[in-house]
């Protein structure tokens, strides 16, 4: 369409003009005598002529512009045919790409939606748990009993017996205290240890919504570790009259509150340590109690060591007294050796040295006897 509009616009336009002028100038040249009426006439005449030789012309090249229009078309058409046709096999390899892929959607979707329903149902039970693990917490009884069964369980871990290493709920005499645990140590010393757990607080904490009760809660929280540090200081667990070491172990039976403490007040700690009071978490009671192992076993072996020396000294004096009746024996087989020897040599030479004597006389008388010629008489009467 704009190609036909650049042709009307630069063949017909110019045409059209042309003609009017030639018609324009052709009547007056046949008018004789300038009448208007007559003027108007065959001006008229001339712009129909005009208009119709326009109107040709248009026709001619509204004619030639549609057989090229059509041949254009054709080419084109054949054209996107053919890349209707490539179109239409892409079309189908994503229609089946999409197919496949959407089987796996569903199929993935399905999986996910398996697994999501049952860490749906984990999660329930994860918070049904927690919700009565947080109940069961809430109760100073129970806390305190869930503490010591975490303090066994290392106990356990490290190796440690009861009754053997360590004695639960055992009075002190004289102070009436009762620490949770007293460790036995060498030489009759003993290490006592209370377990601890101040949770309240610590959970309002973490449930707190606003900064303003977070830090009301972390006050409240840190105010009673610190009475419960209090608590331990005041019950006579540090007594070197009653044989006990220069410390005692506070165990605070969670991790988490542990670490919470020291990044929130380290001088606890540090008054804990000035008041001889250790702060243990499960890890460090761990700690703990290998070196409390390692140190009973070097003591055990130092005094088994005491006690070899003592036996080995024993040992040395009957290896004396041994050697010394070694050295008699030998002494006196040596004597009885040269006296053998003695015996065997001189004392049988002289011996074999007689009875050779009596037996040249022996002979003699033999030879003798022969001689009278009544041997046989003879040697029955020497015989007898």
């Amino acid at each position: 369409m704009e190609a036909l509009v650049i042709v009307v616009g630069l063949v017909v336009v110019p045409a059209l003009v042309a003609a009017l002028v030639v018609a324009l100038v052709a009547a007056r040249r046949r008018a004789p005598a300038p009448d208007p009426a007559v003027q108007r006439a065959e001006r008229d005449d001339a712009i129909n002529a005009a208009i119709q030789q326009m109107v040709r012309m248009n026709e001619q090249a509204l004619a030639s512009e549609r057989r090229l229009g059509s041949q254009e078309l054709d080419g084109k058409k054949s054209l996107i045919d053919r890349e209707i046709v490539g179109m239409r096999g892409e079309l189908e390899k994503l229609t089946s790409l999409v197919r496949d892929i959407e089987c796996e959607r569903r199929e993935h979707v399905g999986q996910l939606t398996t697994q999501l329903a049952e860490a749906g149902r984990t999660t329930q039970v994860l918070t049904e748990t927690t919700q009565s693990l947080r109940e069961a917490l809430s109760s100073t009884t129970a806390r305190g009993q869930w503490g010591e069964r975490m303090a066994d369980d290392v106990l356990q871990l490290a190796g440690f017996v009861d009754g053997v290493n360590y004695r639960r709920h055992q009075a002190i005499a004289g102070s009436g205290g009762i620490p949770d645990y007293t460790f036995l140590l060498p030489q009759g010393l003993s290490l006592h240890m209370d377990v601890k757990f101040p949770l309240n607080n610590y959970l309002r904490y973490l449930d707190a919504t606003s900064d303003v009760e977070r830090e009301r809660w972390r006050k409240e929280f840190l105010k009673d570790v610190r009475l419960r540090l209090k608590e331990v200081t005041n019950r006579d667990y540090v007594d070197v009259a009653a044989n006990t070491v220069d410390c005692v172990l506070l165990f605070i039976p969670n991790e988490s509150v542990y670490a919470f403490i020291q990044e929130q007040d380290r001088t606890i700690l540090d008054d804990a340590l000035r008041d001889k009071v250790v702060f243990c978490s499960p890890l460090t009671l761990f700690a703990v109690l290998a070196v409390i192992r390692q140190a009973v076993d070097n003591f055990r072996l130092s005094q088994t060591t005491h006690e070899i020396l003592g036996l080995l000294q024993g040992f040395e004096k009957q290896w004396g007294k041994f050697v010394d009746q070694m050295d008699k024996v030998g002494r006196s087989m040596k004597t009885a050796s040269s006296a053998f020897e003695e015996l065997e040599g001189t004392r049988k030479r002289g011996l074999e040295r007689e009875l050779d004597k009596i037996d040249a006389v022996r002979r003699q008388q033999q030879l003798d006897s022969a001689g009278d010629g009544d041997g046989t008489v003879t040697r029955l009467a020497l015989e007898a």
